[in-house]
Formats: C-alpha cells, structure tokens, sequence
C-alpha cells in the first residue's frame, strides 16, 4: 500500500510516514485522495436534509483528511528533499491541484449550504466558535470566486491552474542557482579575515560538494552573511554579494524574469474577474490592515527615518574606511564588513566574539527552557519517530504540570542539497477537538552551515534571533487550544501570524537565556556581565541597514501588485521604484525580485510581506506589557498572551484578541522608539 495514503499510526497520537515514503509515490496518491475527497464532497452535496452546521460545515471540516495528509508530506518534500525526481512530480502535481481546489470552489451545490448556513448562522444557535467557522468557509469561497457566472469561473480554473506551474517553476529556478553556484576556494588567503568556525564551515561544505582540501561558500544566505561580515577580501565579498543577490536574474535557463512577469498579469485578471481592483486589494482585504492604502500609511511613515539612519551609518562607515586607506565608496558587498568595524569602533562589541557564545544547541536548549517559563511546556526527545532525513531530531511537547501530551516538535537545522534556503516553520497536523482529540504536530526548518564531525555550530545575532522567531510559530501552533482545524494553530490573518513570532525574538537577549545558553563553546564559560551590557548597548545599532533593507522588499511587493495588469519588467520596475523612494546606494532589497519566494513562491505573502513590519508594531507594544509588569517572565502576562493570542487560533477577530490582551489598542510609536527612529503617526489595528 502506498504509505503517503495510509492513516497514521504509532504514538504521540500518529506520526506521518516519512521514513518510507518517495517520490514516485506522491502522483498515485494525489489522485486517490481527490477521488476520495470528491466522493465526500458529493455526500454532502447530495444530502436531502435542510442545510445545518453539522451536515454541512462540520462534513466539510471532516472532508478532505486524507488529502490534506499527502498534500503535508508533498510539502515537507517541496522544502527540504527536492531533487531531481521530486521536481517532475512537482511539475505534474501542482496544475492538477490548483484544478481541483476550484472544483472545490465552484461546487455550486456545496456553496449553495454553505451559504444557506451562513444566512441562519444567528439563528442556528451556533457557538461563537462555529459562527466564525461558518463566516470563514463562506467568505473563503465568496472570494474564490464562488458567485461567478461560467465564463468568469472558467477562466479562474485555468489562471489558478497557470500559476501553480509559474510558481513551481520559480521556485525550482531559485534552488537552481543557490545550489549551481558555489564560490570554491583553494588559497589560505582567500580565507583572510574568517574566523576559524566559518573557516571550518566551508571546508565541511566543500567536502560535501566533492571538492575536499577546499572551501565553500554556498549560495545561501547562512554562507553569504558571515563570509561579507569578516573576509578582508574586497573581490571575493564581490563575487559571493553579486552571486547571492542575482539569484534568478542571470539571463539563462533558470532567468526568472519572465515568470514574474506572467505571475502578475495573470493576478491582475484574476482579481477584476473577482471584483477588485488590484491583486493587492483582494490579498489584503481578510487581514488586519483591510487596505493596501493603510499598509502602505504605515511603510512610508517609516521608510524616511529609516534611510536618514543609514545615511549616519554608511558616514560613520564611509570615515573608517577612508581612515583605513579605501579609494571609492562603499559598496553594498562592503556594508556588513565596514558596519562591523564601527560597531566595534563604537560599543567595543565584535560579532565575532559574540558568535563564541552562541551556539546552535545550546540556544535550542535556551528556546525549550523560554517555553517552559512562559507556557509551561517540557520537551523530551524521542526516538520512536519517523524522520525523512538523518538531519532531522523530534522532540515530544507535554504540560510540565500536567504531564499532558501537546505534540511534537521536529528540528531540522542544517543544509543541504534539496533543500530551500532560509528558515521557516511548518504544521504537519493543526490541533482538533472536532471527531476525537488531536495534537499539534510542528517543525522547525533552518539552513545552518555544519561544521566538521563533533564541532559545534556557532551562529550570528541575527540567526539567533531568527531561530527564536521560527520557535515563536511552533509555540504559536502547539499552545492551540481550539475546536476545529480550521480555524486552529496559526491560522490566522496574515499579518497577524506574524505577531507571536517576533514578540518571541525579544527573549534571545533577556539576561535569564543569555546567563544560562549562551556559554562560550571553548571554554563553557558564561557571556560575562560586561559583554551582555556592550549587547545592550548596542541594541539599536544598524537598525537603518535592517529596516531599509526589509521595508524596500515589503514596499516592491506592494506596488508591484497595484500596478495592475500593466505589462512588468521586474528588473526595471524595482529599479524604478527604489529609485523614486531614494533607496540607498549601499543596500539592495533583503530578497530581490528574481528570488522573492515569498511574493512569487505562491500566493502566500504577495502583497503580504509587508505584514512583518505591522506585526511588529503589535510586538513592540506586547513586550511592553511584560516589562511595564514584573519583567519578560511575569506570569500573569504571560498567561493572558496564552489565553487570548497563542491559544484561540482563528476563533476570534485578530483585533478583539489583542485587546483582550492587552487592555487596549496597540501603540504603534513602541515600534519607532525600539529602533531608535522618530515617532511614528498612529496607523490604528482596527
């Protein structure tokens, strides 16, 4: 029996298969669960009896499981065993998928109870719980396109289909050149500048890639980083800057330039044929922000202190390097190298020196212990798991008090050939009380460079903080408290699902993690009181860098999506725009148009990324409650973030959570004063 379509079994409540499966598997078992779930489908439909909420939108919730199981491995693949046997099947599956999702959709018959349910939902009795359920499921087909005339529906089927090509095609140009080009170093002086565990990292890396006795530095952001940081080599930070930042944008087979280009008209369509007047307004209309006009309110507020602080700090950098004998300006593949000398120059704080405290496992032991502080939550390895990768460890989750079992956490840190950059969280079963109880079922997914056999791996600043904020989403998921998985977990408004996870990241540099994880891994020596006071200091420094460098992505992807059915070049629109917004010449975008995954990975964050900067203003005023309280561990906060945030999932508006939480709207002038900017003008949450 194919295994990606058996149910699953084993303990913690049933684990998926992941030992066993491959990817010839995935085709056959996608259409066994679409028949299956059209047979379903057709049961509801055909039901004689008057539309209530349980024959029609709880079957609907009960529909479908078997499917969304194969879809959930099928993604676990995607992300992080994509080879080249798995990259047909995606090409085959995702148009079949996208056609069957608008079957979904367009079952006139199944829209038809939904509706009717919807209609009598203050009638029916229903909870508060099951009234937003049944206002989700409804309004989720309203804007599918579920009221279309024929014409209008098939053209949808067929855009939808397009696109889930056009983003699988992106997304394989993408891991294409991070995996093609590989900066091979021979000579120790090539080397000049790293410090000895980035030394010990590309060595690693290059052995992987066959080239031993050499050095690697991967196309990824985790190798990028800490080479431009700390190599004195002005060409080689040249080439591996150029390299990184021209992902998909080389003229060649995996040029992504014209798949962008088609991505955009065919939103374009899609949004008029659904009755709005950009791709951005209908992304925009179901989260917190309502508007474009309101998310671009808030990143335009912003994005004037932001460059005026990097024009202090590219000055600050631009004396240093004169001092130091430079003959030209500073260049974007010198900002990290030159803003590493004045953070020295300025607070006595070398990165380096931090990043011997900050290693790998020890900060995931740093994460578990936050947890437990904050949620009460105990993580204990296990091994009775199946995991599609060696890399890749499983711990259970249980109540430190109760000794209740909350799910399972999954950790895979490490790159490796397959697997996309960056770092990202992913649920593989959303917590249910509905049919039976379920847990959560979550991962942690990060790109770390492996050092030699039995050497700690020693991570930047930024990768803790990252770390903490992908965690942030775990906790968010296993602290579900809900009846129905649609509406459990993280899934909520999208610039909202961000909220949770960059409040976490304020625990990284809380005194109580640092005193106790960050332990020097020569020595296992403590950070010393004096170092974490420089980190303190130092806390805003660089805010400009990454600010503009975030807000100038977030702002692209916004206009890009106004611009409406407007033939794009997307090299001479980002052009264009960073221009007129006076992007300085010292930075580009955190993730250039050719490799914006994000945006043109599927639809997820288009018009959506600049979400992480409204959370954010959310964050800052959240973290205030703790410290206006008795400090980041204060109980009591703690416990009302878990009660009206981390545990309702979707059951109540994004807004009315965070009231309940904190007493009040968020105040938005919290973000600017973190980052040490000027005021910023209320934008409101309503």
């Amino acid at each position: 029996m194919n295994p990606l379509l058996t149910t699953w079994t084993g303990p913690h409540g049933g684990v998926p298969p992941l030992a066993k499966v491959n990817a010839s598997q995935f085709e056959p078992a996608f259409e066994a669960a679409m028949e299956e779930h059209r047979r379903e489908l057709a049961a509801i439909a055909a039901d004689p009896s008057a539309p209530t909420f349980e024959n029609t939108i709880a079957a609907l919730e009960d529909a479908g499981r078997t499917l969304h199981d194969v879809d959930t491995i099928y993604d676990i693949w995607s992300s992080t065993m994509n080879d080249a046997a798995f990259q047909v099947v995606e090409r085959n599956v995702a148009p079949k998928l996208a056609a069957f999702l608008d079957e979904i959709t367009q079952n006139e018959k199944i829209f038809a109870r939904v509706a009717a349910v919807h209609t009598d939902a203050d009638g029916a009795k229903l909870t508060a719980e099951q009234k937003r359920l049944t206002w989700r499921r409804y309004t989720t087909l309203v804007r599918a396109g579920a009221r279309l005339d024929a014409p209008s529906k098939k053209r949808i089927v067929e855009i939808n289909q397009r696109l889930a090509s056009l983003y699988t095609t992106f997304g394989q140009n993408v891991l294409a050149d991070e995996e093609g080009h590989v900066l091979l170093l021979d000579k120790e002086s090539d080397l000049e500048g790293l410090p000895e565990p980035t030394r010990a990292g590309a060595a690693a890396a290059a052995e992987a890639h066959g080239a031993n006795g050499r050095w690697a530095i991967t196309n990824t952001r985790s190798s990028m980083e800490p080479f431009l940081t700390y190599s004195t080599r002005d060409d080689l930070r040249e080439k591996v800057w150029k390299s990184y930042v021209n992902r998909g944008d080389n003229g060649d087979a995996h040029d992504n330039k014209k798949v962008i280009g088609e991505i955009l008209r065919l939103r374009a369509e899609r949004a008029k044929l659904l009755g709005y007047a950009t791709h951005a307004h209908w992304r925009v209309e179901n989260s917190m922000a309502k508007t474009p006009e309101r998310t671009m309110k808030l990143m335009e507020a912003v994005w004037p202190p932001a460059v005026a602080r990097v024009r202090e700090e590219v000055a600050d950098m631009q004396a240093l390097a004169n001092k130091a004998g430079a003959k030209r300006k500073i260049a974007p593949w010198d900002y990290r190298y030159y803003a590493e000398k004045v953070r020295k120059a300025k607070y006595d704080l070398d990165e380096n020196e931090v990043k011997a405290y900050l290693q790998l496992e020890k900060l995931r032991e740093g994460l578990f212990w936050v947890a437990g502080e904050l949620l009460g939550f105990a993580f204990t390895p296990v091994a009775d798991v199946e995991v599609p990768h060696p890399d890749v460890r499983v711990w259970e989750v249980t109540d430190k008090a109760s000794g209740a079992h909350r799910g399972l956490w999954y950790f895979d840190p490490y790159a490796r050939a397959g697997k996309r950059s960056g770092a990202w969280m992913q649920t593989y079963r959303r917590q249910e009380r509905f049919r039976g109880a379920r847990t959560t079922i979550t991962s942690n997914n990060s790109n770390f460079v492996k050092g030699a056999a039995g050497a700690p791996v020693l991570i930047s600043w930024s990768d803790a903080r990252t770390l903490f904020h992908e965690f942030g989403h775990a906790l968010h998921a296993l602290s579900s408290d809900v009846s129905y998985p649609t509406l459990a977990c993280t899934q909520v408004a999208r610039d909202y699902v961000e909220f949770p996870s960059q409040l976490l990241e304020h625990w990284v540099h809380t005194p109580e993690v640092l005193r106790r994880f960050a332990l020097h891994y020569q020595t296992g020596a403590a950070m010393p009181p004096e170092l974490l006071a420089k980190i303190e200091k130092a806390s805003n420094f660089n805010q400009g860098f990454g600010t503009v460098e975030y807000l100038s992505a977030a702002i692209v992807d916004m206009k890009l999506h106004l611009a409406g059915d407007r033939d794009i070049d997307p090299d001479a629109f980002e052009k264009e725009t960073l221009k007129a917004l006076g992007m300085p010449a010292e930075i580009v975008m955190r993730h250039r148009t050719p490799q914006f995954s994000h945006i043109f990975g599927g639809d997820s964050y288009s018009a959506g990324y600049y979400s992480y900067l409204w959370a954010d203003t959310l964050t800052e005023d959240a973290f205030n409650a703790f410290t206006e309280a008795k400090g980041p561990y204060d109980a009591q906060v703690a416990e009302r973030l878990r009660k009206f945030v981390l545990s309702v999932g979707d059951t109540v508006d994004p807004a009315e959570g965070y009231r309940s939480f904190r007493g009040r709207d968020p105040d938005t002038g919290a973000l600017m004063r973190r980052r040490g900017f000027a005021p910023l003008a209320t934008v409101g949450h309503k």
